[in-house]
Order: C-alpha cells, then sequence, then structure tokens
C-alpha cells in the first residue's frame, strides 16, 4: 500500500546542518530569526518556553519533543518568560558540541537536545506546505532516543557517518510526525490522512499518479460526495484535491527531472499527461520553466 507520509519525508531529501546539547540555569532567553530551515528539540530535564511567531506560547517539560518544519522567528527561555522581546542571552560553549545558557555556575535546571535539519529537495517549500506548522510530542522515549543518536552521530566523526544520519532524520521525522498531537489542529497532509475516508483517496493519488483523476473518482475513494469530500478534503488539508494532486505530480516530475530518471515525454507519462507539450505547458506555469531547462539547471 502507497504511503503518503513517508513518500513526503523522503522526498524532501533531509541533510542533518548541526546539532548540538544546551544546559540552562537562571534567567535566560535565546531569539532566533533563521531563514526557515527546519528545527528540532527534545527537552531531557527541567522546563522551558518555546514562543514562535503567529503560535501561542508553549511550557515544555522534560520528555517533550517540538519539531518546527519552516522556523522563521522564535525563542526559547527560562520561567517565567521575559516580558521583554530585546532580552536575548548569548550561550557560552563549554566543549564542541556543548554550551551554557544564563547563569554559568552551579547544576544545570534545563537540558535540551537541539538541531536544525536542511531538506536537499527543491520543493522543499511545497512538501513543507503538506506539513503541520509546529509538532509537539508528548512523552516518546523513541523520539529522545533518535535526537541523542543523532547528536552523536553529528558530533562523532565516525565511518559512514553520512550514510546514517539522513536515515536518522528521516526515522526521526515519521516517527515525529505520525506521534504529535498537531494532527487533529494543523491543516496538512496529516490530518488529511487522520480521516479515514479522506486517506483513502489521497493514499489512491500517491498510487497511481498518473491516472485522470477527478474530484468524482477521488469522492466516490473516499465513499462521499462530491460537494462533502472537496469541502472536507480542503479544511483537512488546507488545499483542493485537484491542487494537491497537481502539487505531487509536480513534486514527482521535479525529482524524475532532477536525476535523470526519464527524458520529458518519459515523465510526463509517469505523472498523468498524455504528451510532452501538455506536460511542458503544466510544467512551465507551475515551476517557471520549462521541464527540459528546469532539468539542465538543477544540475549544473
Amino acid at each position: 500500500m502507497s504511503d503518503p507520509l513517508a513518500e513526503v519525508v523522503t522526498l524532501l531529501q533531509r541533510q542533518a546542518s548541526f546539532s548540538k546539547q544546551v544546559s540552562a540555569a537562571g534567567t535566560w532567553r535565546a531569539h532566533r530569526t533563521e531563514t526557515g530551515r527546519p528545527f528540532y528539540c527534545v527537552i531531557l530535564e527541567g522546563s522551558c518556553c518555546l514562543e514562535v511567531l503567529n503560535q501561542p506560547s508553549l511550557i515544555l517539560q522534560k520528555g517533550d519533543f517540538v519539531l518546527i518544519p519552516d522556523a522563521w522567528d522564535f525563542s526559547m527561555s527560562s520561567l517565567p518568560p521575559s516580558e521583554s522581546i530585546h532580552f536575548n542571552t548569548l550561550p557560552v560553549m563549554i566543549s564542541e558540541g556543548v554550551f551554557r545558557l544564563g547563569r554559568q555556575e552551579g547544576k544545570a535546571e534545563v537540558e535540551v537536545l537541539l538541531g536544525h535539519i536542511h531538506f536537499a529537495s527543491p520543493d522543499a517549500a511545497l512538501l513543507v506546505s503538506l506539513l503541520p506548522q509546529l509538532l509537539l510530542a508528548r512523552g516518546e522515549n523513541r523520539l529522545s532516543t533518535l535526537v541523542q543518536l543523532i547528536v552523536d552521530e553529528t558530533r562523532d566523526k565516525r565511518p559512514a557517518r553520512e550514510v546514517i544520519l539522513p536515515r536518522l532524520l528521516e526515522v526521526m521525522l515519521i516517527e515525529a510526525l505520525r506521534s504529535s498531537s498537531a494532527i487533529a489542529t494543523s491543516a496538512g497532509l496529516l490530518r488529511g490522512l487522520a480521516d479515514e475516508r479522506l486517506a483513502a483517496a489521497i493514499r489512491q493519488i500517491h498510487k497511481a499518479p498518473a491516472k485522470k483523476w477527478t474530484v468524482e473518482l477521488l469522492a466516490k475513494e473516499a465513499a462521499l460526495s462530491r460537494s462533502t469530500f472537496f469541502e472536507r478534503f480542503r479544511m483537512a488539508t488546507g488545499v483542493a484535491p485537484i491542487e494537491y494532486l497537481l502539487a505531487w505530480r509536480m513534486a514527482l516530475a521535479k525529482k524524475m527531472l532532477q536525476y535523470k530518471e526519464g527524458n520529458v515525454a518519459e515523465v510526463a507519462e509517469r505523472v498523468g499527461y498524455g504528451s510532452a507539450s501538455a506536460f511542458s505547458v503544466a510544467f512551465t506555469r507551475y515551476v517557471g520553466i520549462p521541464p527540459a531547462h528546469y532539468a539542465q539547471s538543477i544540475n549544473l
């Protein structure tokens, strides 16, 4: 059976940017304005506050795991959080990959493992848009173990590190996505898959992207009326059914062109277009350049 969640995570082409262990004591606040890099952390000891732009503040406690697939503006701080948004604490490096925030002497009150991921896919923005804006998983020991393995693997330059890290990140992402409470609250692929009726249609899209799908056919797969299916799909995933189908076809086409998995005509057929010209028109409208030019530019 096709697994849309696994396919999206795999297509993201995850790579580790960096990871580190941070301890803190006293009053502290670490504010970051990133360039859309995915951020993750797990609380090993203590508690702290997480504030993410356009999201309610969260009190994180021991065992909590957070993933922000598209982190732009966020901060972590001691409790209670500082009223000053300009307050920012510079970390002190204790050793390679180990940092301390706030009061330097005495026992740490908070210990966190955190890191960033780099999505190498040329279609990362589209794929990330299918995921929740913020994921919180509580009491998932498997996630804590995976993050620790990622930190260890990042820090220790052992043989086959470049092979191991992407696989650990893939497992961590899938584990986080399927265990997150964000499924019920944030529109996206997870919420669509959590709906048994919609999941049946989404799996069919992923299983047979080249099929001549219509809203009526997809509604039949979901055992819903056309109007009910359309509205339910849009509310759950944030996009209309045919928009999702087009986005997935284009994501697959980009991947095939990037890795030279066929010429333009072959790619067109595999993603559901009757001719190379029809595919070229659709691809150019969606991506901004013809598929042949895209294939050349991505492989320069």
